[in-house]
């Protein structure tokens, strides 16, 4: 295999001791968390005390600066099949926005707090009628004095229930340009009128908590307004194009540890008295996934190099993105048919991993809507 060259040897030992930590305290109680619907709060601050919240951010939010501790961090996750987490959101999308565009009173007072796990946050995006189409949000901050009034609700929030804190998207203009009416506002998980549905029961992801937030007359300082007003659109384009490698690095390297399953599987299950592994089927298939998943691992190390010199382009995410995610979906249904009958079964990994792939293709943008950013660079 091409060695990866994008990581030093200090992300190296953390991802070993990230691995240990995800093995000893995550993992034992994943099942409950599943059974809830969403983690023990207990874990953010865990994960707090240890450092693990925040890596990306300037030290003196609690941060080391560098992403790409949070990166091996994911990868461990994603190779766990841990998808209860919503760490890499918390830290390495809603802290990033708050980071790029706060004040610095918002910085300072969030950002600590966000590292050592005392605040959990959300950003809501995704309405019932909007979907991938965030220039037809319908929630709306209308201005009152000193205050914005919000109204609305979203869909489909990871961290949703557990949040304190969200980045909510809402329209604040009328000039009949989408984009133009855009912003985002911090709000407050305690303020009168903001409200939680229960956990969503999904398909799969059942430990990850994701939820409705309902909006009714919650009034927020217009301190809370995160940039410019009229300026959201532009900020979650610059952002976004992060949040899909995001999906990208899960992908590849949920696939890839599922792959690192099934080839064990095959070896020491037997059929007609042979292994599964030494039918030329098993090894031919076995060799075409693990060469396209070294192709969409070379990708993402390269979309990753260009993340660390603040270059990665919104197209080159995107194609990350769709194309890591189908690849995921297809290996590990692949590897449920070498499987067999116990590949359907729920007490092997490999069949949770299978339901808790599908939605790589949707969120972060469908894999559709990535068709179509990309079709327009050409």
């Amino acid at each position: 295999m091409i060695p990866r060259t994008v990581f030093s040897s200090d992300h190296e030992d953390f991802r070993q001791t990230s691995r240990r930590f995800i093995e000893e305290e995550i993992m034992p109680h994943h099942e409950r968390w599943e059974a809830q619907q969403h983690v023990d709060r207990a874990i953010w601050n865990r994960a707090g005390e240890l450092g693990m919240l925040n890596m990306s951010m300037p030290e003196e939010y609690g941060g080391s600066g560098d992403r790409l501790f949070s990166v091996v961090q994911m990868e461990e996750l994603a190779r766990a099949g841990a998808t209860g987490i919503g760490w890499p959101l918390h830290s390495e999308i809603v802290a990033h926005y708050i980071n790029n565009f706060g004040s610095k009173e918002q910085k300072a007072h969030w950002l600590p707090k966000m590292a050592s796990g005392e605040t959990v946050t959300a950003i809501a995006m995704t309405e019932p009628g909007t979907g991938s189409d965030l220039q037809g949000v319908k929630t709306r901050a209308v201005a009152d004095g000193d205050d914005y009034v919000i109204n609305g609700s979203k869909i489909f929030i990871t961290n949703g229930y557990l949040c304190d804190l969200a980045v909510v998207v809402v329209k604040t203009g009328d000039t009949g340009e989408g984009a133009k009416d855009i912003s985002l506002i911090l709000v407050e998980a305690d303020r009168e009128g903001f409200s939680k549905g229960k956990p969503l029961k999904k398909v799969g992801m059942h430990a990850q908590d994701t939820c409705e937030l309902f909006f009714e007359n919650v009034r927020v300082p217009k301190a809370n307004l995160l940039g410019r007003e009229g300026m959201g659109f532009v900020m979650l384009m610059q952002e976004l194009a992060w949040e899909r490698l995001i999906i990208a690095i899960t992908s590849i390297a949920g696939a890839e540890a599922v792959l690192e399953k099934t080839i064990e599987y095959t070896r020491s299950r037997k059929v007609f008295g042979k292994p599964v592994a030494s039918f030329q089927n098993t090894r031919f298939k076995l060799a075409e996934l693990k060469t396209e998943l070294a192709i969409g691992r070379t990708f993402v190390d390269r979309c990753l190099e260009q993340v660390t010199k603040k270059k990665l382009g919104v197209d080159d995410a995107a194609m990350a993105k769709y194309w890591t995610s189908d690849l995921m979906c297809k290996v590990i249904d692949e590897c449920v048919q070498l499987h067999g009958g116990y590949g359907y079964m729920m007490e092997y990994p490999v069949a949770k991993a299978w339901i808790d792939a599908r939605a790589q293709r949707i969120y972060g943008g469908t894999n559709e809507i990535m068709k179509e950013l990309i079709a327009r660079t050409l």
